[in-house]
């Protein structure tokens, strides 16, 4: 059994990081795996946990909170009518090969290499945030044929490598090809199911040494870690959306984008060993 102090340890801090995930989910509409899986790296070497894929388990659990976050996010937006299907049914196979292709390779890499994935993706990420404007276009609808046949599997073999949602690369994506906004965050969090389903079951079936694994961890997901998350994420994220209305959320996008940024080069850093 697990020492009891351990896992009360664990608890308190996987607590604190689903509240904070939940609030800016709901306050800037982006996704929780941006925030979850350097948080949870964090959270598991503290507690000194550690080895060649403690960054597996970090997206595999990541993945799996997405898919119960996704759902949810798209059944409350199909009832508004936000939901582009055609968009999404075109999009979805080519999304689940990629998210299977990033399973594979990510099976096979070391936490070094998806720290550094992680860290240069995630600068990228934040500067968009940050420095993006709602006039950017690339076209005047989303891509159809070969664009998307190549695009699609790209943006589910990347954020699998960063275990994120659609939100992170799928509402950019769709506003640049003249998406309203609106849409274009109801539709990406189809996508989220789309990439987290396959690739959680394929980090369901990882093999992770036991002396490098956190108590309650089946293949790459640790069971404590998506069970705390996804009851805080419900508890704070209707406090984020409550706090969005009330005040204006484009500064706090820019210091968001500006914080993200920060976390990506130290992820780096790391990876890099400096």
């Amino acid at each position: 059994m697990p020492d009891t102090t351990l896992l009360l340890q664990m608890s308190l801090m996987l607590m604190a990081i689903g509240g904070f995930g939940g609030i800016l989910a709901g306050l800037l509409g982006v996704g929780g795996g941006i925030v979850l899986v350097p948080a949870f790296y964090y959270a598991f070497t503290t507690l000194g946990y550690g080895g060649p894929q403690l960054m597996q388990i970090c997206v595999a659990t990541s993945l799996a909170t997405i898919i119960v976050t996704s759902v949810r996010s798209v059944l409350s937006h199909h009832k508004k009518g936000a939901v582009d299907w055609h968009i999404l049914r075109g999009w979805a196979p080519g999304i689940a090969i990629g998210a299977v292709a990033g399973v594979s390779v990510a099976a096979n890499l070391s936490s070094t290499v998806l720290q550094a994935v992680f860290g240069g993706l995630g600068i990228i990420v934040g500067l968009y945030l940050g420095f993006g404007r709602d006039s950017w276009r690339l076209g005047s609808e989303m891509p159809k044929g070969v664009t998307r046949a190549v695009l699609s599997p790209i943006l589910g073999f990347l954020s699998v490598l960063m275990g994120i949602g659609g939100g992170s690369f799928g509402v950019p994506m769709m506003t640049l090809y003249n998406s309203p906004i609106h849409r274009a965050v109801a539709t990406a969090a189809g996508f989220g199911i789309t990439i987290a389903v396959p690739s959680v079951i394929g980090f369901l079936f990882l093999e992770i040494a036991p002396e490098n694994r956190p108590p309650f961890t089946v293949g790459a997901v640790n069971l404590v870690a998506f069970f705390i998350v996804i009851a805080m994420t419900l508890i704070t994220a209707p406090l984020g959306v409550r706090l969005a209305h009330a005040m204006d959320a484009k500064p706090l996008k820019r210091v968001f984008a500006a914080f993200l940024t920060l976390i990506a080069l130290n992820m780096l850093r790391k990876a890099l060993g400096w």
